[in-house]
């Protein structure tokens, strides 16, 4: 597994990085422990999580997905670089959610509390929150860093002039800045290759995108004429209708055909390919996998070892430029 720089810090991550949100609804805890273990066993390192997980839960489950993350790293937290984030509802009250200073603080001792661990690696805003004023998120970030309890902080589902904003209240404040985002990317989705990602390559901030396989569409197993996969994130609890809304649609079934035949002739799946397209912007630090069964993450983890041919990558650009 290759590693590289989180943005302009010092720390190393993998180049791929696993994401956790299906553990404690669409995966049972044993089968969580199977996709942790097929992830660590290829040489990923990097772990990302949240509060607010499982996908598609309600307050009856949220914190399961860092509690199940918590005891398989108990005995091993020095290998591994966690990421988690906080903004969700994590309780019934109106102070239970947001980018408030109480917020923030109750949120961290209470994802400490869950992963078992002193401390985080890496602490992102999970959304942006209009409601509360950047310079007081800021303050209780700074804290936050300051108490050793996150190591590094960065944010989630940001705007770029949001993320250019917070940077530019860090620096005139001296607090602590955004050393990475996490955005939504892939090749039926490139809306941050406008403004964010020129602005991470400029201020180098790091990159971990999440939906590099568009939650499944560009595994090429989902049919339009079928509906919607039951089990899948398109038919799950309170996710479903927001991943419908992003990706089932007839002109993405339709890129989805398109692209098809060029990895068979590249020799990868379409999975593959789709990953190895995302790592191949130099703005990318490490895309988010994930998966709901260990074996899912074969063709993921291929992507690294498979890079994209300069023609392949343009030929790739050209067809879903559409979605920039």
């Amino acid at each position: 597994m290759q590693h590289t720089r989180l943005g302009r810090t010092g720390l190393s991550v993998s180049r791929l990085c696993l994401g956790t949100m299906t553990f404690g609804l669409q995966s049972d805890e044993p089968t969580s422990v199977a996709i942790l273990d097929r992830a660590a066993n290829a040489g990923v390192t990097f772990i990302d999580t949240a509060d607010v997980y499982p996908i598609g839960g309600s307050l009856e489950t949220v914190g399961r997905t860092e509690e199940i993350v918590g005891r398989w790293l108990r005995g091993r937290r020095e290998r591994f670089i966690v990421a988690t984030k906080c903004f969700g509802r994590m309780g019934p009250d109106r102070w239970n959610q947001g980018n408030s200073r109480k917020h923030i603080l109750d949120a961290i001792e209470g994802s400490l509390r869950r992963l078992q661990s002193d401390y985080v690696d890496l602490y992102q805003l999970h959304q942006f929150d209009p409601a509360t004023p950047m310079d007081e998120t800021l303050r209780a970030l700074e804290d936050i860093v300051r108490a050793g309890k996150a190591r590094y902080v960065g944010c989630s589902n940001f705007m770029a002039y949001q993320v250019a904003r917070a940077i530019g209240r860090s620096e005139t404040l001296g607090l602590v800045r955004f050393d990475s985002v996490q955005p939504r990317y892939n090749l039926l989705y490139r809306d941050i290759e406008r403004e964010l990602l020129p602005l991470c390559a400029e201020e180098g901030i790091g990159v971990i995108p999440y939906n590099p396989i568009a939650a499944g569409m560009l595994s090429g197993k989902h049919r339009a004429e079928t509906g919607p996969t039951g089990g899948t994130r398109f038919t799950l609890g309170s996710a479903a209708g927001r991943y419908q809304d992003r990706y089932w649609h007839d002109e993405m079934f339709d890129t989805v055909e398109t692209l098809r035949p060029l990895a068979a002739e590249a020799g990868m799946s379409l999975t593959t390919m789709s990953v190895s397209w995302v790592l191949a912007n130099p703005a990318i630090t490490a895309p988010i996998i994930g998966a709901s069964r260990p074996e899912q993450l074969d063709d993921t983890l291929l992507a690294v070892e498979k890079p994209l041919d300069p023609p392949l990558k343009a030929r790739l650009d050209e067809l879903t430029a559409r979605y920039r």
